[in-house]
C-alpha cells in the first residue's frame, strides 16, 4: 500500500485473527483503521479483548449483520477488504451478487482477499471470472493439487461504485 491511511475491512470477522495478528507485527499497524464485522457478541468480545491486549487501538469491532452493506457504512471506502469464511457458506448466485457489489465498498485499487473450498463443484473459476468481469485483477491465487483451500487475492482497477446502505450481499446456507 502507499503511504498514508489504510482502512482496512474484515467481514465476518470471527475473533479478529486475521488482522490482529497481521497488524500487531505491521510497520504499517499506525497507518491502518480496521472495521472488524461479525455477528456473534462473543466472537466480537473475543476481538476487542485480544485487540487490546495486543496493544492495537485503531480497530473497530462491529456487532452488526456482515450481509447487509450498512455494517460498512463506518469503514467505506475500504483499501483492503478480507472476505474469508464467506463464499463456501453461501450460494453460487449469493456469491455472484457479493461480487457485483463489491464495488461499492471499496476504494481505486483496493485489494480484496477471499478465500474458498475446492469441494465439488469447485466454483474458484468462475469466482475469479466473475471478479474480472466486475473491475477487478488477479494478484494471486493460492492453492495446492489435491488442496480443499484457496485464497485470492485482486486488486479493484474498475470504476468505484456509490456506496448503499441497506443492500443485501449474501445469506448463509448453513
Amino acid at each position: 500500500m502507499p503511504s498514508g491511511p489504510i482502512r482496512l475491512i474484515s467481514m465476518c470477522a470471527g475473533q479478529g485473527r486475521d488482522v490482529i495478528g497481521v497488524l500487531k507485527e505491521s510497520v504499517r499497524a499506525c497507518d491502518t483503521r480496521a472495521l472488524l464485522v461479525e455477528m456473534d457478541g462473543q466472537l466480537c468480545q473475543d476481538a476487542r479483548i485480544s485487540a487490546q491486549e495486543a496493544g492495537i487501538w485503531n480497530i473497530d469491532v462491529c456487532e452488526e449483520d456482515a450481509s447487509s452493506t450498512s455494517a460498512y457504512v463506518d469503514g467505506v471506502p475500504a483499501d483492503v477488504l478480507l472476505a474469508c469464511g464467506i463464499f463456501g457458506n453461501v450460494s453460487d448466485e449469493d456469491v455472484h451478487l457479493m461480487i457485483s457489489r463489491l464495488p461499492t465498498l471499496l476504494s481505486s485499487n483496493a485489494t480484496v482477499i477471499w478465500t474458498r473450498h475446492r469441494r465439488d463443484p469447485d466454483l474458484t473459476t468462475a469466482i475469479r471470472r466473475w471478479l474480472l468481469e466486475f473491475g477487478f485483477d488477479e494478484i494471486d491465487f493460492d492453492t495446492e493439487d489435491g488442496a480443499i483451500f484457496s485464497v485470492g487475492t485482486h486488486r479493484f482497477v474498475g470504476d468505484r461504485q456509490p456506496f448503499e446502505p441497506d443492500q443485501k450481499l449474501f445469506t448463509f446456507i448453513r
